[in-house]
């Protein structure tokens, strides 16, 4: 897609298939007109002679001025619209047929399809967001979860913008005083700029920013989901606790060892909190190639996570502890490690959970549960356990957290720049080379919300992942 701006009116169905209701989109300096030409108020008033921000009731006319539809249009003048440019959006009944007859009218007229994000591209090329703004349109289409769909809200609603402006005004009264200095530098008495204070300052512009670098963390949890893998010996009950969790058929349950050969991902939303869980093929010594490739990938799956759920059966605890614990708990440092004894229900009240302290030395970060996936037993209780090993902070609507990866690479960029601006003032660095840190720290920052620095290429590697209508 061409995301240079262009005057083309544009138009795009806005809602999902099969819905009772359609909406479809049009902006553009033709969009009433255009609207107009297919469209018969049944008051007689023309879109082009209404108010802004006003529904009509009317018809669409298809060929041979056949009625295509009863519909409401509501119109809306630029600048104050999405887009900010004329839109009308006309609401019709959901039918799949209705809706392409609609949009073929309104291309035979004058309109184009729209692309992928066009809308809200345009909204950012019209000044009506910013480009951090304009991803979290498409964060919040996208939120799971209530933690997700607030991150994102706030976003849209301008949080992190107002963040970097903060940062932004500080850093250009920082660059003014060493650049003031620059130009009098032949004057070798004359000192514009107070060191202590610009340390002072450059102190608060590191610190907000390391803030929201060590935040992604937590934002990235809360978009994507917290990874959670599912280790242990083959036939340990793995995919059986992955059914169980999902309450669906996901993955081939059987007796038969070495089942799982490859990892099996999806997600689960548990007390608002999204997990994304990744059954491992079992681990085992093998001579089968393609087993032994699902193994190496368990262990891949194994280092990404942030939980790990090691499946032991029960009756063989103590075995199979033995058997893997060399393999699995070096790789569980910093992670929450949960230790899941299944099949309680074969020899009920006899199985028993493993001393910690003998087989795990850091055994704060580990926990012990008694389950049977087969019959749903201590499922509740170990999704209180997955909750708690989450330890996720309450997000409200009022906090900045990063969660885009674009983002989080620029503020790291910024971070680095920042960090050498302290270091040249602790040292004594020319002035010219302090501002040039300073400088670039600053075009980080740009990059987030977008500007004339961003170019063609970002910007349409952004919009490209929208879904067409917005």
């Amino acid at each position: 897609m061409n995301i240079l701006y262009t005057d083309d009116t544009i138009c795009a169905i806005a809602t999902a298939q099969g819905g009772a209701i359609g909406t479809i989109r049009v902006s553009g300096k033709e969009a009433i007109t255009i609207t107009d030409k297919i469209f018969t108020p049944v008051n007689g008033v023309s879109l082009s002679e209404r108010k802004p921000y006003t529904l009509t009731f009317g018809h669409i006319n298809g060929e041979n001025s056949e009625i295509v539809d009863e519909v409401l249009v509501s119109l809306f003048h630029g600048p104050h619209s999405y887009t900010g440019e004329d839109s009308t959006e006309i609401s019709c009944h959901g039918s799949s047929y209705i809706l392409q007859q609609v949009m073929q009218l309104l291309i035979k007229n004058g309109c184009r399809a729209a692309g992928p994000g066009e809308f809200t591209q345009r909204a950012f090329l019209n000044g009506k967001m910013d480009l951090s703004q304009a991803e979290a349109v498409a964060d919040l289409i996208a939120s799971t979860s209530a933690a997700s769909h607030r991150m994102a809200m706030n976003q849209m609603r301008g949080g992190f913008s107002r963040e970097l402006s903060q940062l932004r005004e500080k850093l250009l009264h920082l660059t003014s005083l060493m650049e003031l200095e620059l130009d009098f530098s032949d004057h070798e008495e004359l000192e514009f700029a107070d060191r202590s204070e610009l340390s002072q300052i450059a102190s608060q512009v590191e610190e907000v920013i390391n803030g929201l670098v060590q935040s992604f963390s937590v934002g990235n949890a809360i978009k994507n989901g917290i990874p959670v893998a599912i280790i242990g010996e083959t036939n340990a009950g793995k995919s059986t606790l992955l059914n169980t969790l999902l309450n669906e058929e996901r993955a081939i349950v059987s007796d038969i060892h070495g089942t799982t050969r490859d990892v099996i991902e999806d997600t689960m939303n548990i007390k608002g909190i999204l997990f994304r869980f990744i059954d491992t093929a079992g681990i085992r010594d093998t001579s089968d190639t393609i087993e032994s490739i699902g193994i190496e990938r368990s262990f891949q799956k194994l280092d990404q996570a942030s939980i790990v759920l090691w499946v032991i059966d029960s009756t063989e605890a103590e075995t199979q502890i033995n058997a893997l614990k060399d393999k699995i708990i070096p790789r569980c440092e910093g992670k929450k490690l949960i230790l899941v004894m299944n099949k309680c229900d074969v020899t009920p009240g006899t199985e028993t959970l493993p001393d910690k302290g003998t087989h795990f030395p850091d055994n704060n970060c580990v926990e012990t549960i008694s389950i049977s996936a087969k019959r749903r037993n201590g499922i509740t209780e170990l999704q209180e356990l997955l909750v708690k090993a989450a330890a996720l902070p309450e997000v409200t609507q009022n906090d900045v957290v990063v969660s885009n990866v674009r983002h989080y690479e620029a503020l790291s960029h910024a971070l680095e720049a920042i960090h050498r601006v302290q270091d040249g003032m602790s040292i004594g660095l020319s002035g010219d080379l302090v501002s040039q840190d300073l400088r670039e720290c600053l075009f980080h920052l740009a990059e987030i919300v977008g500007g004339e620095i961003t170019n063609d290429e970002v910007l349409g590697n952004i919009f490209k992942n929208f879904c067409i209508g917005k």
